[in-house]
């Protein structure tokens, strides 16, 4: 191989890592940081970008003073030993001062930001109590009756109060877009406050490892327009109604096996070790975010949950495949 077509090799190579590199910086992905979408994501992006120009700053004068220092002094053939200067009075209170100014100029509007979100939320508050489970999150509404899972509805424009309780093991609550990471720890009451401001469907995940299947506890937190969010907590609170052909034989499936000792289902069910069911068919996934909510998947679910999420806590029923497809036809009908 000749000098020239390595040398095009070892380009090619290093667009292609470059773009392979570029490939993974997405400024929009489904968990960006950079994106805010509420009060309190802003103030910590605010607070990241100070922190990243200061760096940036320190960054371009140790390069110059670098630079500078290695073309002044460099050695030159047949140069004497330069003075040797032992202490320099000037320059070790010049290190000592500088980086006491630069934490300074950093702890300042993040202390700003702690004491702002630690605050009492604002009275009209919307309260939702999060629950941490292995490996699932339940969100229930207090003033509302309501209780959902793996899917938080929020209004938009209007401050929320999100009170987080461990039941098991440490969580750690997180959407990147609403803001920063709450941890979700047993024997304590966390709170998070902020305040929605783009409506839209928001990807949330457990930021903090609690076993098998830590990486599948996802969420997606959706706001929605104040109407819009009228009527979803208006469809929630509604008893879902008796079901038909082969949806009732599912329902009356799920009354005589070991799903009403876990799930709720207003007027069916009262188990609270499994998320509550009752209008399930309204959740557009599976399995904590997993899987699309469809019947083919909550059959296949239903059939073996450990095949699809490690370590689920959820036993196989036994059910036959008509079963599990008339339990399923039930479950997505529970809107």
């Amino acid at each position: 191989m000749n000098r020239r077509t390595s040398s095009r090799l070892s380009v090619r190579s290093a667009l292609a890592t470059l773009v392979a590199t570029l490939g993974g910086c997405a400024w929009d992905g489904p968990m960006t940081t950079v994106i805010p979408r509420s009060d309190f994501a802003r103030e910590i992006l605010h607070v990241y970008a100070i922190v990243t120009w200061v760096a940036a700053g320190i960054a371009l004068v140790v390069g110059v003073a670098l630079a500078w220092v290695l073309a002044r002094f460099r050695e030159k053939p047949g140069a004497a030993l330069p003075v040797q200067t032992r202490g320099h009075t000037l320059l070790e209170l010049a290190w000592t001062i500088a980086p006491a100014l630069v934490l300074l100029v950093i702890t300042i509007p993040t202390l700003h930001v702690i004491f702002r979100t630690q605050g009492a939320p604002p009275a009209q508050a919307l309260e939702v109590t999060v629950l941490g489970r292995q490996w699932w999150w339940e969100f229930r509404y207090p003033t509302l009756g309501v209780a959902t899972a793996n899917e938080l509805h929020l209004p938009v424009g209007r401050p929320v109060t999100l009170r987080l309780e461990g039941p098991d093991v440490i969580h750690s609550f997180w959407v990147p877009q609403l803001g920063g990471k709450r941890d979700v720890v047993p024997g304590r009451s966390n709170r998070l406050v902020l305040t929605p401001q783009v409506a839209g469907a928001y990807w949330g995940q457990c930021a903090e490892f609690c076993g098998a299947s830590h990486a599948n506890m996802r969420m997606r937190v959706i706001v929605d327009t104040p109407d819009a969010f009228a009527r979803w907590v208006a469809a929630q609170q509604v008893t879902p109604p008796e079901p038909s052909g082969p949806a009732a034989a599912g329902k009356a499936i799920f009354a005589s096996r070991a799903c009403v000792g876990c799930h709720t289902i207003r007027g069916v069910s009262a188990g609270v070790l499994g998320p509550d069911l009752t209008t399930f068919g309204s959740r557009t996934t599976l399995g904590a975010g997993l899987f699309p909510n469809t019947p083919e998947n909550v059959a296949a679910w239903i059939t073996d949950p450990g095949a699809l999420k490690p370590g689920v806590k959820m036993p196989a029923l036994g059910l036959t495949d008509g079963e599990a497809r008339a339990v399923a036809r039930y479950l997505t009908s529970l809107k």
